[in-house]
């Protein structure tokens, strides 16, 4: 008994000292709160706290990621979305919870239903088609994400059955639907860009990381079409410094919600570990540099792979970029709704390149990212008419592309490179300076 009371023992303070230890600070910095992590290092612990930050959709300003032996220290400068610090306690006890708790998962209610995953060619008109399918199937969409990226789609959708609101269980059933989808998503496309969908009760990834894993596995970074040239505001460089055995990788582009979770999410599943890192934003661009290895502890060994790198971090950048004109949609929820308004869209020429869906409390809440048929900014005119005939009320527009989104500038990319080569050297002494590196690392 008493062996038995000396383990249980043992077991807890090994628990204690496993535990990622959060000391959440707003008096230290003026603009931000300070968010400190003291975790064991391990695979994927990084993204984990990253992921509960964005999921609350806070802003990160700045962040100081060091590994020293087998513990990490990160600490994160964070705002909400409108630059204030977080004074709301319950916010802060949940960041300390969860992070506490190694909390994994976005805030989505996924008991009691279906997910299904779908990717494959992007054309015109082919989420109306898609919830089409599924309204004739008799199937309620609850919860949706797609992304459009470099020619392909791939999308989350979270379905239950109209009827009895219960999940789509019968094999038969969850046949058909693959069948039918697999039919739409295919089109005319050939055999190579054949359409890949899979549906599952049980799925708990987080969707937005699942986003990227599918868009990856599709090969995204690298079909590029005459019109989508690699982009003028995203610049990766990726250097090796022998002396450490680090591969030193450089991220310059426009600040934006959720980036640092985007390359965080892309290092961690090309399997690289993050030993130092440093985040800066200053206005609208964002500064970010990463010391990484491979799992096994070496830096990247090929020009390929140097190569590889550099395209999905720049397709991990650009996939959760806004292109065109945001529409959020509030309408009491129903059958068929997602049917009738991207059709509505569909037949007045206007292309959907990302969407949002969230029904909660029988209220839909769905936002679309749209533009012309050509890719390009869709004319007000034609916003205001198909708004006209949803409903002026019920679909506003939330935001219009900026100057910066439409237009890349030759100059300031050179400028760009050549401030990040400079930034290693300035980054590092910024980690000594911290105490976030210590000489024998």
């Amino acid at each position: 008994m008493a062996m038995k009371g000396y383990l249980d023992e043992y077991e807890k303070l090994v628990i204690r000292m496993n535990t990622p230890r959060v000391v959440i600070d707003n008096g230290v910095c003026s603009s931000a709160t300070i968010v400190k992590v003291d975790s064991p290092r391990g695979h994927g612990i990084l993204l984990e706290a990253v992921q509960i930050l964005t999921d609350l959709n806070l802003s990160i300003k700045k962040a100081y990621i060091s590994s020293d032996g087998r513990w990490n220290m990160d600490v994160f400068h964070v705002t909400d979305l409108n630059g204030n610090k977080l004074n709301d306690q319950s916010v802060l006890r949940y960041i300390e919870q969860s992070i506490e708790t190694v909390y994994y998962g976005e805030n989505i209610e996924v008991n009691g239903l279906t997910a299904l995953e779908l990717t494959g060619t992007d054309r015109i008109g082919l989420l109306s088609e898609m919830f089409a399918v599924l309204s004739d199937l008799n199937c309620d969409v609850v919860d949706a994400k797609l992304w459009t990226h470099n020619g392909r789609v791939a999308s989350m959708i979270y379905l239950k059955d109209c009827n009895s609101g219960s999940p789509i269980l019968d094999s038969h059933r969850i046949s058909k639907i693959e069948g039918r989808l697999k039919n739409v998503l295919n089109g005319d496309s050939d055999v190579t860009s054949a359409a890949k969908t899979c549906v599952s009760v049980d799925m708990m990834t987080h969707i937005e990381r699942r986003l990227h894993q599918l868009m990856f596995e599709d090969r995204d970074y690298e079909k590029r079409s005459k019109k989508q040239e690699r982009s003028p505001m995203v610049v990766v460089t990726v250097q090796n410094w022998a002396e450490r055995g680090y591969s030193v990788v450089n991220v310059h582009c426009s600040d934006r919600t959720k980036l640092l979770f985007d390359v965080v999410c892309t290092l961690t599943d090309m399997e690289y570990a993050v030993f130092h890192a440093t985040i800066n934003t200053s206005e609208d661009q964002a500064h970010l540099e990463f010391y990484i290895r491979h799992k096994d502890g070496s830096p990247i060994s090929s020009e390929a792979e140097r190569q590889r790198v550099i395209q999905c971090l720049e397709a991990a950048v650009e996939r959760r970029t806004s292109e065109g004109v945001r529409l959020e949609l509030r309408h009491p929820d129903k059958q068929g709704l997602l049917a009738e308004v991207t059709r509505t869209f569909r037949e007045n020429g206007l292309n959907v390149t990302r969407t949002e869906i969230s029904t909660s409390c029988g209220m839909a809440t769905n936002i679309f990212y749209v533009t012309n048929a050509n890719g390009d900014e869709a004319d007000s005119k034609l916003i205001e008419s198909v708004r006209e005939k949803i409903g002026l009320e019920c679909l506003r527009v939330k935001e219009m592309p900026s100057v910066n989104q439409r237009k890349g500038n030759g100059e300031e990319n050179q400028q760009t490179k050549a401030v990040l080569v400079s930034l290693g050297s300035l980054v590092w002494r910024n980690l000594f300076s911290f105490g976030l590196v210590k000489s024998c690392s």
